[in-house]
């Protein structure tokens, strides 16, 4: 029964990859008073900067690889094909960040949420391919423990570097 799941594992590479590349981009950044919308510019011009990076890379690798024409559609297409979700990931945590910059929320609280978002998403990935492996209540704590432990650990490097 995975038919109300298929568009979460289909977008499951862009969802865990954006995750990953938020907690690292969090790690380095920093609030100023004097700008406070910064982070939210950083952090989503930096997601757009290295997904455009990877769909470029597609499709230039792409074109040597296999000695296709790439500029046209389809090959825009292919290559831009997944990154649609690693951008979608950042779209939470930069709404945070401005947020933050509105002064709703502390900084250090807009961080926080945005770890703990991506976190969150790493866990539910985890137990999501746990269960799809074999199902159970095993497999799925395993990777969800797995998963967010790992985002749990780039979370905790932003204090530890500090």
């Amino acid at each position: 029964m995975r038919s109300g799941w298929q568009a979460l594992d289909k977008a499951s590479f862009g969802l865990i990859y954006g995750a990953i590349m938020v907690l690292s981009i969090l790690m380095a950044l920093d609030h100023q008073p004097s700008a406070p919308y910064r982070p939210a510019i950083i952090l989503f011009g930096s997601m757009l900067a290295m997904t455009l990076a990877r769909a470029l890379a597609a499709l230039l690798s792409h074109g040597l690889e296999t000695g296709e024409k790439i500029m046209n559609v389809a090959a825009f297409r292919a290559a831009w094909s997944g990154s649609h979700p690693i951008l979608t990931v950042a779209i939470v945590p930069t709404a945070f960040c401005i947020v933050a910059g509105l002064g709703w929320v502390n900084v250090v609280m807009a961080f926080f949420l945005s770890q703990f978002y991506c976190v969150v998403l790493l866990a539910i990935m985890g137990a999501r391919t746990g269960w799809i492996i074999s199902g159970g209540i095993w497999h799925p704590f395993m990777g969800a423990l797995s998963a967010g432990g790992f985002g749990s650990s780039l979370a905790a490097m932003r204090y530890a570097l500090t």
